[in-house]
């Protein structure tokens, strides 16, 4: 259990030599020794470093694949974002919403963001139609829209027409777990500082 939660460089100190991290990965050991079915974490991965966090994950994500089932609270949104099968959110003591982190708050099908760059050779040239509202800032264009496979068809199209097979600094994002989190509160006229919201 020592080196699952990473403390193997650390096993003949006592606890009260740990820093607050170290001490937080005893924690972790210690609702997992006991072999349980049924694990809750609550918000286990406060205070670890990067790599540790990611060290943390892994032990959630064995957990997971032995068949057992984590119960995690956590105020970190990527943390949720990749070890959750289902999120709830909690709003002001009350489950607002329950579903997989692609699908919360309507997330699978809300307005995607597609981003690109121009060259040189492009530049002065007009965009093609495009179905979106286009807006451009530090030399990107990012088109706001419903449809983002036929403007990637679009661009690639156009772009082909410069002699380039690529887009150049394409990406296509959808609102981010943390934009739906924070949507979500402010629907309910909360804040996340006085309502406590947490996944």
């Amino acid at each position: 259990m020592i080196e699952l939660v990473g403390l193997e460089g650390k096993r003949k100190a006592r606890c009260e030599s740990l820093s607050g991290g170290q001490k937080r990965r005893v924690d972790l050991a210690l609702g997992l020794i006991g072999d349980p079915e049924l694990i809750f974490l609550d918000e286990p991965t406060t205070g670890f470093d990067p790599a540790a966090r990611r060290q943390a994950w892994d032990v959630v994500r064995e957990l997971t694949s032995l068949g057992k089932t984590v119960v995690l609270t956590t105020h970190y949104l990527d943390e949720a974002e990749a070890l959750a099968d289902r999120v709830g959110v909690l709003i002001a003591g009350e489950l607002a919403a329950v579903a997989t982190p692609r699908e919360l708050g309507g997330r699978a099908g809300a307005e995607a963001h597609v981003t690109f760059s121009i060259t040189e050779g492009m530049a002065g040239a007009a965009l093609p139609a495009i179905p979106g509202t286009v807006t451009q800032e530090d030399g990107f264009y990012t088109i706001a829209t419903d449809t983002p496979t036929a403007v990637v068809r679009a661009l690639a199209e156009w772009t082909q027409r410069f002699g380039l097979d690529e887009v150049p600094g394409l990406a296509v994002t959808r609102p981010s777990l943390e934009d739906t989190y924070l949507a979500m509160i402010a629907e309910r006229g909360a804040t996340p500082e006085t309502d406590g919201g947490r996944l």
